[in-house]
């Protein structure tokens, strides 16, 4: 049963993470040929205060 986690900022619409979603599991489906029923995908929504790159916070920019 392959888990898949997907790390984003906030922000994204529902729409988008329903396609999120499908897109993964058809990738990961084709991939290593596992039934889409079996596989889960996790959206990991992070504030941009919580995240930076290269000693910037993504809410600084």
């Amino acid at each position: 049963m392959p888990i898949v986690t997907v790390q984003m900022l906030e922000g994204r619409s529902d729409d988008q993470k329903r396609a999120l979603v499908e897109k993964v599991t058809a990738a990961v489906s084709e991939t290593i040929d596992a039934p889409k029923e079996r596989i889960s995908v996790v959206i990991d929504e992070m504030k941009p205060t919580n995240f930076g790159v290269a000693g910037i916070r993504q809410s600084d920019k």
